[in-house]
Formats: structure tokens, C-alpha cells, sequence
């Protein structure tokens, strides 16, 4: 269950700088902010859950590495960002090393 619990807490680390960006436009700055903040809350929550039964340097990556390459996602999908050849070398990186911790855990 912790695992799954992590899973959730590094998807929901996503949500923070999705709303972070979308407070830089004046009529969504507060909503982007609060936004921001409640996937903050329930991130930071559900890797608290994780790390009752998960150490933490490898919960702590884990939770970094899922948000880290989801929200360079939905910066490509939804925000416009670069999706160049190193960029997405740098990402399958973060990713081949979550999926490490994860087999040696």
C-alpha cells in the first residue's frame, strides 16, 4: 500500500507548479495559488503515508523523479514548453532512476 500511497503523492506533486503557473496570469492568480497550495498539502500527505513503510531517500526521489517527469508533461501538452532531444533524454534519465530505486528498494 505504500507504494501505492507514493504513487499518489508523486502524481499529486504535479498539481503545485501547474497552479504556481497559472497564478503568473493576473485573473487566475489566486486560484493558481490555491491551487498550488492544496496539492501541495496533499502530497506532502500522502508521501507521509509512503514513508511509514518506504525509506525515505528512496521515497523522497521517487516522489521528485514522478513530478518531476510528469510536470515536464504537461508543460509539453498543455504549456507549449520545448520538447527537444535533451530535454527528453534528461526526463527518460529521472525516470530509469526511479524505476532503479524502485527494483532495489
Amino acid at each position: 500500500m505504500a507504494w501505492l500511497y507514493l504513487i499518489v503523492a508523486g502524481l499529486l506533486e504535479i498539481g503545485w507548479p501547474v497552479g504556481l503557473k497559472m497564478s503568473q496570469d493576473q485573473e487566475s492568480r489566486w486560484l493558481g495559488i490555491s491551487i498550488a497550495v492544496a496539492f501541495m498539502v496533499a502530497s506532502g500527505f500522502m508521501l507521509w503515508l509512503a514513508q511509514k513503510q518506504i525509506p525515505m531517500g528512496t521515497s523522497y526521489a521517487v516522489w521528485t523523479g514522478i513530478g518531476a517527469a510528469g510536470t515536464f508533461l504537461v508543460g509539453i501538452l498543455f504549456y507549449g514548453d520545448a520538447a527537444t532531444f535533451g530535454r527528453i533524454a534528461g526526463v527518460l534519465l529521472i525516470i530509469s532512476g526511479v524505476i532503479t530505486l524502485k527494483i532495489s528498494h
